[in-house]
């Protein structure tokens, strides 16, 4: 079944936004990866602003969905949480590797907005990945750690590659096999490298 006019519209405007952010896209770039007039255009949608929040929410969505949930399942323990967070996050940037530019570059113009859709603040005090931590902490399984390092952490290891893509490619003359198979490849260390930051004596001055 072809798309509707809509969902190619939709469609068009996710690649542009995407790609350009929502300040340097005009509506004519859309209607122009859409393959339709402008009017056609602002008949299903009045502004760019209501049709980028339209993607805005779709990519929120996309991204957050299946991840989110890992992080409150009482039937895995802390660390295969974190082995499931990489992998699942890992699958969904490889193919939609914009999204995380997207979203940061929105997250600093305007924040309200993302926090809004996505529970934050539940994940950083009422989650079972939350609890299982402190559980641990306090039994001395784990370096007493910041939270928030472990977080900031998780989420470096697992988005910068993709973030610094253009980066890796043009200074490593990597290809996008290559890359795909170091993206492969940290499926399994970075989980090792957090096990080895929580686990091993630190020393921090």
């Amino acid at each position: 079944m072809p798309p509707t006019t809509e969902e190619k519209i939709k469609s068009a405007a996710r690649t542009v936004f995407h790609s350009k952010g929502f300040a340097a896209t005009k509506t004519r770039d859309i209607a122009k990866e859409a393959g339709i007039n402008l009017a056609l255009l602002n008949y299903y949608f009045r502004s760019k602003e209501k049709l980028f929040q339209i993607i805005m929410m779709d990519s929120i969505h996309s991204l957050f969905q299946s991840i989110l949930p890992i992080f409150f399942e009482e039937e895995t323990n802390f660390f295969e949480k974190i082995e499931k967070f990489v992998s699942l996050y890992i699958e969904k940037l490889k193919t939609d590797p914009e999204i995380p530019l997207f979203i940061l570059s929105e997250l600093q113009r305007n924040p309200l907005v993302i926090l809004e859709q996505v529970p934050f603040k539940e994940i950083f005090e009422t989650s079972v990945f939350h609890k299982q931590y402190e559980s641990a902490i306090e039994k001395k399984e784990l370096n007493s750690i910041s939270y928030y390092h472990l977080l900031m952490n998780l989420a470096g290891l697992t988005v910068f590659p993709f973030i610094g893509k253009p980066i890796f490619f043009q200074v490593g003359n990597l290809t996008s096999e290559e890359f795909h198979r170091l993206m492969e490849e940290r499926k399994k260390w970075i989980p090792i490298w957090i096990k080895q930051m929580l686990t091993n004596e630190l020393q921090a001055s």
